[in-house]
């Protein structure tokens, strides 16, 4: 039989053992409700992964001949202007009543009119001038002749006088007849007659050179004359073609002088433009047909294609049309090639209407047509990467990317002239570092159309 203390000391050992067991109690029931309740709930359903398929725009490859045009850019100068200077000296007395900047003159219209009454007497001594010295000719030609007859008489003379002489003497010597003061008479008449005959003879001789001499006075007078009338002809300057006037420095009553600048004509029935191109295109692109036609160490050969002309300020699609002319000159320093591209004035203001025509002074774009590239392929400009490539698809809609070389780019457009093939899927959505080989969800773009510009 337990004593009270035993059943004091058990008392503990008792509580804890009936704690222990109630925790193990409540840890079932906790486990079987749960297993109970996990019982209850449907397990999920497994997930299949599905590859993500990156969606693109895409374009057909589709091969074109390209005609390639050169841009370049210039100001409309007109081809002749002339400055016009009077070529004598005088006061202006008549002027054109017209004579303004931006007027139109035609062609052989008086522009304006210097003194000429100096010039006029000038002309009226030299033309005496003239008369004289034709008399004087004319005088010098008669005399001539008339002393050709009188030399006949005068020879005579000598003859006769001569045979006087040789009678005399003869007669004196052989016969002792007559005295020799008369000898001496005949032959100083023989003399006399000899003399005269000689300086007939001399004169007959200088008749030819003084004529000649008359002849070149005449024709210096005559020059002296036809100057006086270009002189006085120059006192009325006129325009030498039908042109605007594009500066005047002139009024009624200015004294001029020769050489002094009054008036500038422009010529605008002919605008030429120069336009700089970089060489590097000139030499790809420009056309030349290689046949030298000056024989020299210069461009010839150059193809005149016409050109399409622009006013920079003007509005979009207002063009005109001018023509390839010639290399002006090539710059070793820019590595520039100027060619010169001219349109006429039917051509500037053709289709005007509300419209500016092409005048000088204007800055223009010009293109001017290239070579044509053959089985090109067109893409945006942002299709294709810095490294030259281009991504496109595949058979099993990968994208692929691809190298490619590159023709030419002009606006927004790279042409391709290596690396795609015709019909395949090129890529023109923009990309950054897409996963090689990564699947394609492709819009397609219309198809480019085959052009054929050659």
């Amino acid at each position: 039989m337990e004593t009270p203390e035993q059943k004091k000391s058990l008392a503990p050992v008792a509580n804890i053992a009936t704690r222990f067991a109630v925790c193990l109690v409540i840890v079932a029931v906790g486990v079987m409700g749960m297993t109970k309740l996990a019982s209850l709930k449907k397990p999920p359903a497994e997930a299949v992964k599905k590859e993500q398929a990156l969606r693109v725009e895409a374009i057909e490859a589709v091969p074109m001949d390209l005609q390639t045009f050169i841009t370049g850019y210039g100001e409309a100068r007109t081809l002749n202007t002339v400055h016009i200077a009077p070529e004598v000296a005088g006061r202006v007395m008549v002027v054109h009543p017209r004579l303004e900047t931006g007027e139109t003159v035609g062609k052989s219209e008086i522009l304006f009119e210097i003194d000429s009454s100096d010039y006029a007497a000038s002309l009226r001594d030299a033309r005496a001038s003239v008369a004289q010295w034709q008399n004087t000719v004319l005088r010098l030609k008669k005399q001539f002749a008339i002393d050709k007859q009188r030399r006949q008489a005068i020879f005579r003379n000598q003859t006769l006088a001569k045979g006087e002489f040789e009678r005399t003497r003869r007669l004196l010597v052989t016969d002792q007849v007559g005295t020799r003061s008369g000898v001496d008479r005949a032959e100083q008449a023989f003399n006399a007659a000899k003399d005269q005959a000689d300086q007939m003879d001399q004169a007959l001789a200088l008749y030819p050179i003084r004529i000649r001499e008359a002849e070149s006075t005449l024709a210096s007078a005559k020059a002296r004359a036809d100057m006086a009338a270009v002189h006085l002809n120059r006192c009325k300057v006129t325009a030498p073609f039908t042109g605007r006037i594009a500066g005047v420095s002139l009024e009624a009553g200015q004294y001029v002088t020769p050489g002094q600048r009054v008036v500038t004509l422009a010529d605008d029935s002919i605008l030429e433009i120069q336009v700089p191109l970089d060489s590097r295109d000139a030499r790809k692109w420009l056309r030349f047909n290689g046949r030298g036609e000056t024989g020299g160490a210069w461009f010839s050969g150059l193809y005149k294609v016409p050109c399409e002309i622009q006013w920079t300020e003007g509005e979009k699609g207002q063009t005109w049309t001018g023509r390839m002319h010639r290399v002006v000159r090539f710059e070793q320093k820019t590595r520039t090639l100027t060619v010169a591209v001219r349109i006429d004035a039917a051509s500037a203001t053709a289709g005007v209407g509300q419209r500016l025509p092409l005048v000088e002074g204007m800055f223009c774009r010009v293109g001017i047509p290239g070579k044509v590239i053959k089985n090109v392929f067109k893409l945006p400009r942002w299709a294709v990467s810095f490294k030259s490539t281009v991504f496109k698809a595949d058979n099993q809609n990968r994208l692929k990317t691809v190298s490619v070389e590159t023709a030419r780019a002009e606006g927004d457009f790279v042409y391709i002239r290596k690396g795609i093939d015709p019909g395949d899927l090129v890529i023109v959505t923009r990309l950054v570092d897409p996963l090689e080989n990564a699947l394609l969800e492709i819009t397609r773009q219309n198809k480019t159309k085959k052009e054929d510009n050659s």
